[in-house]
């Protein structure tokens, strides 16, 4: 598709930002608080208000982007379907017993999360196959029938079928599939030979759960959105971020809903790999520091790193970390994020024992900081960062939030009280907590993968990334920061950056040494055929398609795999999974050791010409912010000179506040600021 204007809209915890990108690179931008009980309406609204004041009509739309939150927080919140499993016989406790995978080994109180599929609702029918696909024992249907008759008596809205090895063959889920369609053609239907063609039981059954799980509640809320546009005379089509940092067809995400689970925080990883590119970064590490969480993510060459699998519903997502199993078994490929509870709602308390603590639970949208007047009334990181004097008594987005400072201290009141401290002195001590908090998570993609962060330049952004990014970066030893233009949406424009695509995988195994390779080009060309019909349904010719190949292997005798690319043609698996073993964990076992695989994938991109480099935007639509100073406070009060991004021609030397509509950067004592030739706010530490 090219020509046009492109929306994209992504939805936080805190607001729904929305950009409006016009053919020749000029962006206008609108933050809107997002609307909890419906995210749609949020988007819809905040979208008609943009596009009357850029003076655009809704038919010269050509398409909306969207990353979205709406299926994780079903997981989150157990509010997904009233889901039913249909398993085979032997087999209905897969969900309890999981892989016995411990977030906490020595914790004798942790609980595993429960089922999202209670046990009255997992069903076992008589059936076998074999592990090499052959039929072992026929399908019971009479079974079948009374099992899904069950199901529905019992109030089932959404099927999930994981039979055993039915990733070697699934005709028998096929036929069930057929059986819940024809008694109830309503009822949407998950089969995991089609959802995760994979070996491993129980991350087939629970990823086959998840997306059976949050398949109605997407579906409806895409459907809800659709409706939405086209009341208000948008007719352009919608595409939706996935996990991976590919965009998919709303169509096919409502179908493959646990492709979405990690959309937006997706978004903005990819928004920070195109402005590392755009400035030749060797290393960088992004930083998403929003209303609820904080996220990282590690750039290395100009491509983000990618997870195998993800645990979903343990409290704060956490991909590719190496203690997992705290929350349900997602295998879908996804941007390797670290995740804390840091963000600008998140709530700051004094426990039972006299600690202060910052996060993870967060005020959110609603009731949001007590600053905001909304009805919350427990102190926030925005509260502290406003008696601070970080961000202006004048609120928000243009003036559309309102801070009230006097609710602030009356909320940080009882906070300083338990501390002995005065209200600002407790503000500082919280700002600092949640900067230790978010260390975390740069540790987590930088020191735990053997990565020096001091080397790495740290890309800041979100709506409060900005604020943080320099007390962040002097905590891990970087000396420099770079604030894109649009930081506050800028995961927003990481779905301008995004490309189409379709990630697909299925089992393979066979010893490095020893593999038949006819076979192994059979299985990538059939990979390859079915991505390619894919992305023709999307609207890319055979010239505009590009596919990319790897294969899961490991050691034999290990239970976990590595990713290896495997471009078209290459025989050394085994050269290449040693070196890419090396740089994951940190060594290498001698080359007499065997290599096996045990599965193989494609990525399926659509090439397109009209994702714009961060350099050729132009935000357009906000004046800038008055000049001036304040008192802000640095562990001593001083006075900061108030610029907008227009006034860094020429480098200034901090205490800094540079306010922009939709983030407020801090530039603290012993940092300079400049404006680069594409934009970018540049910091850097003068010692």
């Amino acid at each position: 598709m090219s020509g046009g204007y492109r929306v994209a809209a992504d939805i936080g915890g805190t607001f729904t930002d929305i950009v409006l990108l016009s053919p020749d690179g000029r962006a206008f931008t609108r933050k809107v608080l997002s609307t909890v009980h419906d995210y749609a309406q949020g988007i819809v609204a905040g979208l008609i208000e943009l596009l009357a004041e850029a003076e655009v009509p809704a038919a010269a739309l050509a398409e909306v982007l969207h990353a979205t939150t709406v299926g994780s927080n079903a997981v989150l919140e157990h509010a997904g379907a009233r889901t039913g499993l249909i398993t085979t016989q032997g087999f209905r406790d897969v969900l309890e017993i999981r892989d016995l995978r411990m977030p906490r080994l020595y914790d004798q109180y942790w609980e595993k999360p429960p089922p999202l599929v209670p046990r009255r609702w997992r069903v076992e029918v008589a059936e076998r196959v074999r592990g090499n696909g052959t039929i072992a024992e026929a399908l019971d249907e009479a079974g079948v029938r009374e099992a899904i008759g069950f199901l529905l008596d019992e109030g089932v809205e959404s099927l999930a079928v994981a039979l055993l090895n039915a990733h070697a063959n699934g005709v028998h889920e096929a036929r069930i599939g057929e059986i819940a369609q024809a008694m109830a053609p309503e009822v949407p239907v998950s089969l995991s030979h089609r959802v995760l063609p994979q070996i491993s039981e129980y991350p087939r059954t629970s990823t086959t759960v998840i997306n059976a799980y949050v398949l109605p509640v997407v579906s409806r809320y895409l459907a809800r959105l659709r409706q939405g546009l086209d009341h208000a005379g948008i007719r352009a089509p919608i595409a939706v971020m996935q996990s991976n940092g590919g965009l998919m067809d709303a169509a096919q995400a409502s179908v493959l809903p646990m492709t979405l689970i990690e959309s937006g925080p997706a978004a903005g990883a990819i928004a920070a790999r195109a402005v590392a590119r755009a400035l030749a970064l060797d290393a960088a590490i992004g930083l998403d520091m929003g209303g609820t969480t904080a996220k990282a993510t590690l750039i290395e060459d100009g491509a983000v790193f990618q997870a195998p699998e993800l645990q979903v519903g343990g409290g704060i997502m956490q991909a590719g970390r190496l203690l997992t199993g705290a929350g349900y078994t997602l295998r879908t490929a996804a941007i390797d994020l670290a995740e804390v509870g840091a963000g600008g709602g998140s709530i700051v308390a004094v426990d039972a024992a006299g600690a202060p603590s910052v996060g993870p639970h967060s005020a959110g949208a609603s009731p949001g900081p007590a600053c905001y007047g909304l009805g919350g009334e427990k102190p926030t990181i925005t509260d502290c960062n406003l008696l601070l004097g970080f961000l202006p008594e004048s609120g928000l987005a243009g003036g559309a939030v309102q801070l009230d400072r006097t609710r602030a201290e009356a909320a940080m009141a009882p906070i300083a009280a338990k501390l002995g401290m005065a209200v600002h002195e407790a503000s500082w001590g919280m700002f600092r907590i949640a900067t230790a908090n978010m260390m975390r998570a740069v540790r987590a993609v930088s020191t735990e993968r053997g990565r020096d962060a001091r080397s790495h330049t740290l890309i800041a952004f979100g709506g409060n990334g900005p604020l943080f990014g320099a007390a962040l970066a002097e905590a891990a030893g970087m000396r420099r920061v770079v604030i894109p233009p649009g930081p506050g949406l800028f995961s927003a424009f990481g779905l301008l950056f995004a490309e189409v695509e379709h990630h697909l995988a299925r089992s393979f195994r066979g010893r490095a040494a020893s593999l038949d390779f006819a076979a192994l080009e059979t299985a990538f060309t059939a990979l390859e055929a079915e991505a390619a019909e894919k992305l023709a349904a999307n609207g890319f010719a055979a010239a505009r398609q590009d596919f990319l190949r790897s294969v899961a292997a490991r050691y034999v005798g290990q239970n976990s795999d590595l990713p290896v690319s495997l471009p078209a043609g290459a025989r050394d698996i085994q050269a290449r999974f040693a070196a890419e073993h090396l740089r994951t964990y940190g060594y290498a076992a001698p080359e007499s050791e065997p290599v096996e695989i045990v599965g193989i994938a494609v990525i399926g991109r659509g090439l397109s010409d009209i994702a714009p480099a961060p350099g050729g935007l132009r935000l357009g639509g906000h004046a800038p912010a008055p000049r001036g100073t304040r008192p802000a406070y640095f562990g001593r009060w001083v006075e900061a000179a108030v610029l907008s991004r227009a006034d860094l021609g020429s480098p200034h030397t901090g205490p800094l506040i540079i306010e922009e509509y939709d983030a407020t950067c801090l530039v603290p004592p012993g940092w300079t600021a400049h404006r680069d030739s594409a934009g970018n706010i540049v910091l850097e530490h003068t010692p």
